[in-house]
C-alpha cells in the first residue's frame, strides 16, 4: 500500500508524489472507475502496437477522463465543494 502524505492529499511513490484518490467517492464507484481507468490503458497499449494513432487518442481521453473522476487530474478535489466532488464522478458514470 502506497504512502500517504500527512494531509492525505498525495501518495508517495518511489519518492516521488502523485494526487490521491479522492477519499469521498463511495468505493463501490472508485472500483468501477478504476475498472474503467484499467480498461483505457489496456486499449492505449493496443493501440499503440497496431499503429492506430486514432484509436490511441481515442484510449487516451478515456484514461484522462477516469483520473479526473478519480479526482487525481483536474480541479483538486480538496479545492471543491462536496456536490462538486459527486459531479466530477457522475459525469463519467452517470448512475453511480
Amino acid at each position: 500500500m502506497p504512502e500517504h502524505t500527512a494531509d492525505g492529499r498525495y501518495v508517495v511513490i518511489d519518492g516521488r508524489r502523485w494526487r490521491a484518490t479522492d477519499p469521498d467517492i463511495p468505493e463501490d464507484v472508485a472500483a468501477r472507475l478504476r475498472s474503467l481507468l484499467m480498461s483505457a490503458r489496456r486499449d492505449v497499449g493496443t493501440a499503440k502496437r497496431a499503429g492506430d494513432a486514432e484509436a490511441e487518442q481515442q484510449a487516451r481521453d478515456r484514461v484522462h477522463a477516469a483520473k479526473v473522476a478519480l479526482g487525481e487530474r483536474g480541479t483538486p478535489w480538496w479545492e471543491q465543494t462536496a456536490a462538486q466532488r459527486r459531479r466530477r464522478w457522475e459525469g463519467v458514470l452517470p448512475d453511480a
